[in-house]
């Protein structure tokens, strides 16, 4: 991103932090090419093409409607039309899980961390946040989640008896489809929409656009570019997602392969020293330095003191990225072992380089195996006063929120007798968020917290010291602490599951759910941070019929 652009987008956010505060006012976001890069739709056929789940007919009548589509033969109606009729007699639940899946895979890291931000802004406005999108709820719903959006407008498919019929619901949220779902939700909110924000990447949302007090194009098509400067509404584009540029594939395997580099650069100081570990440190930071700096990953780091004045320790970090390895190296530098899974040993060169500077590689799905392989980590605390570094989540996470810890840091610390000191990683997704190839030039922002002492720990203790860790990690990171997921821990119970609800047209509603109880329609108390992260959506769940607990759900509502 050029200096002109990172200064534009600062600017547009702090217009939101300069802007008036409360829930009347709407920040309403497409969401294909707006929150993330590219479309969620190109996702699901491709997965389904590779998973064989459609014929070669279907696939080429697919592809023949999507070109009529961009061609301008066949409007959306007729788009959302071809594609439901190949869903006939499909469950729902199916795509709910499909949808989990291709957010897995797909979705999460093309999440724009620059649209993270604006909705955060937004957020701490106490302004009421919104998706209002042509795509399906099966698309969005994860990455609502992610993003705490606690409302969705879409398109639906009908559901009957749990099973698609084959057949839409009108009206879609397309064009004058989105004017009406924002009306509908403004209606029952009390929002003020001539205040209020819509963010789109395309000219198919004029109408909304104009409706709303402050349009704000975002990455636009050149239709919506032209149009945008006509009516002089400012213009943002961003470029951390989608397709690389030729510069990004150079820096990545440049970056990468500046650990065989950096090896070998040692290999002098091994052979005149006599000294691998010499080596090893030299080796460390050498690499951290030249991939950090080809990468264009920029550290901001808070509390640099605290990495070296309690060692040997316990590095504990949160794991967002594999740009994480190289951030630990320019920091750590030095006198360091760590912990990575088994099947990293069998690549090549890298694994045997990981080895040699004292990784132990371990299987997760053998937790006997694993504890039993981090012995010699103990030794080289207690006899070569190395410290160790290890993620407690296991795993990367597909976004910044931070994931359940488990234990094995924890008892390594009281068995080696050492303190624990956490780094708290920020956005190292910005960089390469999980399943991304690409590294692309990031500011970092990093804290190293104080040592933790762990002389008092004891097994007997072990859930409540992980809590009070994680606790640390969720406030540095600006997280809500999830109270229920805290509780559990230290109770070793399962947190409640988070379930939610989905509100139907009104006309569709009443068509297939007469003489049920109607969902709740009724606002959430507006919070600046939501107090609980939301678990996968539950089993057998139909969008007319799920129902929620209205004092921990978020809702996500269709548009009519």
């Amino acid at each position: 991103m050029t200096k002109k652009k990172s200064a534009d987008y600062q600017t547009h956010l702090q217009d939101v932090l300069d802007a008036p505060e409360g829930p009347h006012i709407a920040a309403l976001f497409d969401f294909d090419g707006t929150i993330i890069a590219g479309y969620s739709a190109t996702g699901m056929l491709w997965e389904k093409i590779k998973r064989r789940e459609m014929t070669a007919d279907e696939v080429v009548e697919t592809i023949n409607v999507m070109a009529q589509y961009s061609t301008g033969n066949m409007g959306f109606s007729g788009l959302m039309t071809g594609a439901a009729k190949f869903m006939k007699g499909v469950t729902e639940d199916s795509y709910f899980d499909f949808g989990e899946e291709l957010y897995e895979k797909y979705i999460a890291r093309k999440v724009y961390p620059e649209a993270r931000m604006l909705i955060e802004a937004h957020r701490a406005k106490g302004h009421t946040i919104a998706i209002v999108s042509s795509a399906t709820i099966y698309q969005i719903e994860p990455t609502a989640r992610d993003l705490d959006i606690e409302h969705v407008l879409c398109s639906q498919y009908e559901v009957e008896n749990g099973e698609f019929t084959g057949n839409i619901i009108r009206p879609l949220c397309f064009g004058e489809g989105k004017v009406i779902a924002a009306e509908n939700l403004a209606a029952s909110y009390g929002l003020d929409l001539d205040q209020s924000y819509f963010y789109s990447d395309s000219y198919d949302d004029i109408e909304l656009l104009e409706r709303v007090g402050k349009p704000r194009p975002l990455n636009p098509n050149a239709k919506l570019r032209e149009a945008a400067r006509e009516r002089d509404w400012p213009l943002e584009k961003y470029e951390s997602r989608g397709q690389g540029k030729p510069v990004d594939y150079i820096r990545t395997i440049y970056a990468t392969g500046s650990l065989i580099g950096s090896a070998i650069a040692s290999l002098p100081i091994w052979a005149l020293t006599g000294s691998q570990r010499e080596a090893m440190n030299f080796s460390t930071g050498l690499f951290g330095d030249i991939a950090t700096a080809l990468t264009g990953c920029e550290l901001e780091v808070t509390g640099e003191e605290n990495l070296w004045t309690s060692r040997p320790c316990i590095f504990v970090f949160n794991h967002q990225s594999k740009a994480d390895v190289m951030i630990l190296a320019k920091l750590i530098r030095r006198d360091m072992g760590g912990v990575a899974k088994k099947e990293v040993r069998d690549t090549p060169v890298i694994g045997k380089l990981m080895e040699l500077a004292g990784t132990v590689f371990i299987d997760r799905a053998n937790a006997g195996s694993a504890i039993k392989a981090m012995a010699p980590l103990i030794d080289a605390v207690k006899i070569d006063g190395k410290s160790i570094v290890i993620a407690p989540e296991g795993t990367r996470t597909l976004s910044p929120k931070l994931g359940p810890f488990k234990k094995g840091a924890f008892h390594m610390a009281i068995q080696a007798g050492v303190p624990m000191v956490p780094i708290v990683i920020h956005n190292a997704g910005d960089v390469a968020p999980k399943n991304e190839f690409l590294m692309r030039p990031a500011k970092v922002r990093v804290d190293v917290l104080p040592a933790v002492d762990t002389s008092k720990w004891s097994a007997r203790t072990m859930n409540v010291h992980v809590a009070e860790v994680r606790g640390m990690f969720l406030k540095a990171l600006g997280q809500a602490e999830e109270e229920d997921a805290l509780e559990a821990l230290v109770n070793e119970e399962p947190a409640p599951e988070k379930k939610l609800a989905v509100v139907k047209p009104v006309a569709a509603k009443e068509k297939r759910t007469a003489g049920k109880k109607p969902v709740n329609r009724k606002a959430a108390p507006k919070k600046a941070v939501s107090k609980t992260s939301i678990a996968k959506p539950p089993a057998k769940r139909s969008s007319s019929t799920r129902k929620a607990d209205p004092a921990k759900s978020r809702k996500i509502e269709a548009a009519e």
